[in-house]
């Protein structure tokens, strides 16, 4: 019988393409649904005053809770593969509640107004960039392995201007997290993207892959919006 090769080939990539942009609804779901649990719990804690006072007064449970949430993403990464797929989904809310616990400040800090509209900017500048991580044919991979390395530069230079509190190195640092998150932003979607058909058919394989991708969305999406907040947010 005759096969038309060119069509099989065809109906494989739209197959392909259907996996996918299903994989990745399923990874960007997941992220919504923990920024709204962090975005919740921070609000709730910002305008209990007791809470307040006790996290936020006590500097030893706020470095212990700034710890615990640095431990947890490096358990998660670290130990994914033995869990199932239960457990990662749990730690994965569990860790979006205790970041929201941390990011009460910035209601404390920012005006409610200033936060909404940056939070618009962010959900611009992600979708724009996730967007182009999506639909690109280049390979993403060298930029990304530049910009991871850009993040550690980053955290050096963070920490060393706690201690120096230089107001130029505090705004070339600002405006360099956001080209950073951005551009993982990008690299971050492609990646999730390629590991779609990887683990299709396998539930846990993919809720697990869903997880990690939707906490790696999750940090840049985070992580560019505390940047974009110093530019643009209006402190009370």
């Amino acid at each position: 019988m005759y096969s038309d090769g060119n069509n099989d080939a065809y109906v494989e990539s739209r197959e392909a393409a259907s996996v996918q942009a299903s994989f990745v609804a399923k990874v960007y779901g997941w992220m919504c649904f923990a920024l709204c649990i962090t975005g919740i719990v921070a609000y709730l804690v910002a305008t209990n005053h007791q809470l307040v006072n006790a996290i936020f007064g006590n500097r030893l449970l706020l470095f212990g809770l700034f710890g615990a949430e640095f431990l947890i993403v490096i358990g998660l990464s670290m130990a994914i593969n033995r869990m199932s797929a239960y457990t990662a989904t749990a730690v994965f809310i569990a860790y979006s509640a205790l970041n929201g616990v941390t990011f009460a400040a910035i209601f404390l800090i920012y005006t409610a107004s200033s936060i909404a509209s940056t939070f618009g900017i962010t959900a611009g500048a992600f979708g724009t960039m996730a967007l182009y991580g999506y639909i690109t044919k280049r390979d993403l991979t060298t930029l990304g392995n530049i910009f991871f390395m850009a993040l550690i530069g980053l955290i050096i230079a963070t920490v060393v201007n706690m201690f120096w509190a230089n107001s130029m190195m505090y705004w070339i640092v600002t405006y360099a997290g956001v080209i950073i998150f951005c551009g993982l932003t990008a690299y971050d979607t492609q990646k999730i993207k390629e590991m779609a058909l990887g683990v299709e058919g396998d539930f846990e394989a993919e809720r697990k892959g869903a997880v990690m991708g939707a906490l790696a969305l999750y940090l840049d999406f985070i992580n560019l919006f505390l940047y974009l907040l110093r530019i643009f947010g209006s402190r009370r």
